[in-house]
């Protein structure tokens, strides 16, 4: 992989191993123009979460339970074909990788703490909600007779 602009730093320190991405190539879809039948511009990357020792413990199994739906086999794959330059699109793939992994071994967020509204709005509504009531009570034509 010369001239990659690797290593892809999943977080911090942490960055994918190049010996554990494994690379497809194939032609990509859609329209072309010339040199179009003989190019193998989209990319394949692959990924084994499940057996990798690039990743801590505490990030691999969390990956692994929030990219469940995303695996075959415990490995995660990424395909790119937006560009007509097959580097191009290794490059995209392997950055949309590291981000994908950035993101699942993220930890959680901390739980909400349920906050108390304050007297002073409470009542303000409740002063507004009487004042209305008293503006409407005030068009009933009962008086009218």
């Amino acid at each position: 992989m010369e001239g990659m602009s690797g290593p892809y730093v999943v977080r911090g320190s942490v960055s994918l191993p190049e010996a554990e991405l494994l690379w497809r190539f194939s032609r990509s879809s859609g329209p072309g123009g010339q040199h179009v039948n003989t190019s193998d511009s989209q990319v394949e990357l692959r990924f084994d979460l499940a057996r990798t020792e690039a990743l801590p413990e505490v990030w691999k199994e969390r990956a692994l339970e929030r990219l469940a739906g995303r695996l075959v086999d415990g490995v995660v794959t990424v395909r790119s074909s937006e560009h007509r330059s097959q580097w191009r699109n290794r490059e995209t793939a392997a950055v949309r990788l590291a981000a994908l992994l950035a993101e699942a071994t993220a930890p959680p967020p901390k739980p909400r703490r349920p906050t108390r509204i304050p007297r002073g709005i409470n009542e303000r509504r409740l002063r507004q909600k009487k004042q209305r009531s008293d503006t409407k009570r005030g068009r009933s034509g009962r008086d009218w007779g």
